[in-house]
């Protein structure tokens, strides 16, 4: 008998890498979404959602206002393209896990104040809830299929 043991990795399967690209490719247009809704109006009304959140001090509400549909829109098109994919899925997991604990700081705090999620006029409530735990979920799921697709090809190469 023999000691050596032979470790067996498999590449990811094409269903796997369908459903990576299918999240990301979703993911991406969300935030582009995101990005061009509040692009589309004056970023004073999003610094004002932001400012309802009582979470920051004002002298930064104006420039997060201004600088946040950017990344969006920058992380929602660098997940289309598929470009840097696993720190990217980091990155977007991360902004949208302290965005739903934003939003679940203000309902705690009994604040009846707007996303901001999309533009303007959607309240917080359990749709809002809902969908944003599904964003953060589908971010992950990206970001994990990401690691472990990169991960599959360095050891198959």
């Amino acid at each position: 008998m023999s000691d050596t043991q032979t470790t067996v990795i498999a590449r990811p399967s094409s269903t796997t890498r369908i459903l990576l690209l299918l999240g990301r490719l979703v993911l991406g247009g969300i935030f582009v979404y995101a990005a061009y809704a509040k692009l589309r109006n004056p970023w004073m009304l999003f610094a004002m959602s932001l400012d309802s959140y009582r979470m920051l001090p004002a002298w930064i509400i104006a420039p997060i206002a201004r600088l946040m549909p950017w990344v969006e829109m920058s992380l929602g098109v660098l997940l289309l393209a598929g470009w840097g994919l696993r720190w990217v899925g980091a990155c977007a997991s991360a902004m949208l896990v302290v965005f739903i604990g934003a939003m679940i700081h203000a309902q705690s705090r009994g604040l009846a104040i707007d996303c901001g999620c999309f533009g303007i006029g959607e309240r917080l409530g359990p749709k809002t809830y809902l969908r944003d735990g599904l964003f953060v979920a589908l971010a992950i799921a990206v970001t994990v299929g990401a690691f472990v697709t990169r991960r599959a090809q360095r050891v198959s190469a």
